[in-house]
């Protein structure tokens, strides 16, 4: 079940979400800024935008290379 409010610590469900979103989108192929504004649009979103940094983003990424494979 889906956390009713999702922060920057909720990688695997964040990278689930992305996966449904976005199935056609490569993650590697994802600029940081780019995935950076769809975390914080995904429904639920409630982290602080100014919480992230390039270790966060690199983990979302990797993770949802992980989930859509």
């Amino acid at each position: 079940m889906s956390p009713a409010r999702l922060d920057w610590t909720d990688v695997r469900e964040i990278a689930i979400r992305l996966v449904e979103s976005k199935p056609d989108v490569d993650p590697l192929a994802v600029r940081f800024t780019d995935l950076h504004r769809w975390v914080v649009e995904l429904e639920g979103f409630a982290g602080d935008p100014q919480q992230s940094n390039e270790k966060i983003l690199e983990a979302i990424q990797m993770t949802w290379l992980d989930e859509r494979d």
